[in-house]
């Protein structure tokens, strides 16, 4: 069983890139899950924290966990990170709410 620890490192350990075609089309390595998308708003998980994908007409065109990949079409209009630390305050804040 992986500790808290070694999930990060493993999690880190994976190679992240960031590739936009033309505000078109953006591909996402490093992807470990979502956590909410809509045609204008994409959240997800990487290996180097939580990421947003802002725009019109977003659509998941590709997501495949076991590779960590992730390919959203549409007009790509920004992408914001958040590190895992500030990921953590807010899980441990709203786990002390919802108790």
């Amino acid at each position: 069983m992986m500790n808290t620890q070694d999930e990060i490192r493993r999690i880190e350990s994976r190679p992240h890139k960031v590739t936009i075609e033309g505000r078109e089309r953006i591909t996402i390595t490093s992807v470990e899950d979502i956590d909410s998308f809509n045609e204008n708003e994409v959240i997800f998980l990487t290996g180097l924290g939580m990421m947003t994908v802002v725009g019109e007409d977003l659509h998941i065109n590709k997501l495949n966990l076991e590779e960590g990949l992730l390919v959203i079409d549409g007009t790509i209009e920004g992408l914001d990170y958040a590190d895992h630390e500030e990921e953590r305050m807010h899980k441990g804040f709203f786990s002390r709410v919802f108790r």
